[in-house]
């Protein structure tokens, strides 16, 4: 017997058909059957993910077990358990120009010898009555307006297999986009597509995500700091600073380019590894043309020798405003 149907044998067992597992139960399960060298991580590549650090176990049938005394009354607990903890369990659809209805609703598959309906994460949230995140979905193409009843909260007809899917009371449908589903004018975000009006319209409202404040970001960088082994505070104040003040000259059409916040943890992590400020900044402003990348250094330097930027460009300002309000002689 192979050790992932024998891991599904035991699994299925204790917790029920097609139940959902955490990585902890994974590794009891693990445990309990002596199975070596197995666990979450071949379950995830096998296509059983179900969110983060949760699996979904396949069908199996458990007669070909040779061990099957158990008691019935703890597998009825059991399922009990699993099944209340599965509402709470959210889903999380990556979203790609290929990803289409038989993706999202769900199509049929060969599981275990036999062709069989599984379900798509829209049905499974549906049916769950939990959150799904359709994430990066302006990466999707038209083939996401099969959505369309379900972003009406009408369920939705599966035609594969004659059922209607009416979603129960929690279900919700999120989507993350870089550009809004307007696509990207200056290729800054290439491969984005600009989406279909009337699927945007169901999305009653829109967040957006401005970068954190400094007080914030700096905590978000000692905190890398810290899981990276080393911490230097004003380092991260340095860095949070020259972030600032290039996002702030981005936004007022002085550069092309922009520091994330995650280019602020690469930057951290590079700085870890070498234990020197300027190359680890060298090195992971590198992906910009070269002028970009000398005026970034250039600022941190500055920075770095208590120079502030923004001081001097509000001082300038002022300058030239008082200059101006001077009547011409």
């Amino acid at each position: 017997m192979k050790t992932k149907e024998k891991f599904l044998i035991e699994a299925t067992k204790q917790y029920g058909n097609e139940a959902i597992l955490t990585k902890e139960q994974v590794k009891q399960v693990c445990n309990d059957a002596n199975i070596k060298s197995f666990g979450f991580g071949q379950l995830v590549q096998a296509g059983m993910s179900a969110g983060k650090d949760k699996i979904k176990l396949e069908s199996v049938d458990v007669s070909k077990s040779d061990n099957i005394n158990v008691v019935q009354t703890n597998i009825v607990n059991e399922v009990k358990e699993v099944a209340q903890d599965n509402a709470s369990v959210n889903l999380m659809m990556s979203i790609t120009i290929e990803t289409d209805e038989d993706d999202l609703l769900g199509g049929f598959r060969l599981v275990n010898g036999e062709t069989k309906f599984v379900p798509g994460p829209v049905i499974e949230a549906m049916e769950r009555g939990c959150t799904l995140l359709l994430d990066e979905c302006d990466l999707g193409s038209n083939k996401l307006m099969c959505l369309q009843p379900v972003l009406e909260g009408k369920g939705v007809y599966l035609k594969k297999v004659n059922k209607w899917v009416t979603p129960k009371n929690g279900f919700n449908v999120m989507a993350t986009a870089n550009t809004k589903g307007k696509g990207s004018e200056d290729g800054r975000f290439i491969g984005t597509n600009i989406l279909n009006e009337a699927f945007l319209e169901r999305f009653a409202v829109t967040i957006e995500q401005p970068y954190a404040s400094n007080t914030v970001e700096k905590k978000i960088v000692l905190g890398s700091m810290k899981k990276y082994g080393k911490v230097d505070e004003k380092f991260a104040e340095n860095l949070v600073q020259w972030a600032e003040v290039i996002r702030k000259t981005f936004y007022d059409g002085g550069v092309d380019e922009v520091i994330s916040t995650r280019r602020l943890d690469h930057i951290v992590k590079a700085f870890a590894i070498f234990g020197d400020k300027m190359k680890s900044l060298d090195l992971c402003v590198a992906r910009f043309d070269e002028d970009t990348k000398v005026s970034f250094l250039d600022l941190y330097s500055k920075i770095d020798a208590g120079v502030d930027p923004l001081a001097e460009t509000e001082s300038v300002n002022e300058t030239e405003e008082e200059d101006e309000a001077e009547p011409p002689f």
